[in-house]
């Protein structure tokens, strides 16, 4: 697993992954949404990433490589 990165808007938001490395509720209030779903294609026989709109971001056999593929994609 990566680093947490967390990216503050100008408004003082911050934005990223959610993780249990920090305790997130220390800074505030939580809102927290999907940023992807990892789900497995039977016909494919592969990993899926999927974004929110449906969009299919990145496939391959292994989860944990999916895994880190996300945390890497979310977090550049």
């Amino acid at each position: 697993m990566s680093a947490a990165v967390i990216r503050f808007d100008t408004g003082g938001t911050g934005h990223c992954l959610y993780t249990e490395l920090v305790d997130l509720k220390t800074l505030g209030t939580l809102d927290i949404c999907r940023a992807s779903n990892i789900k497995f294609n039977q016909q494919a026989q592969e990993w899926e990433v999927w974004n929110p709109e449906g969009k299919l971001l990145y496939s391959n056999a292994s989860r944990s490589v999916c895994l880190a593929w996300e945390q890497q994609y979310f977090n550049r």
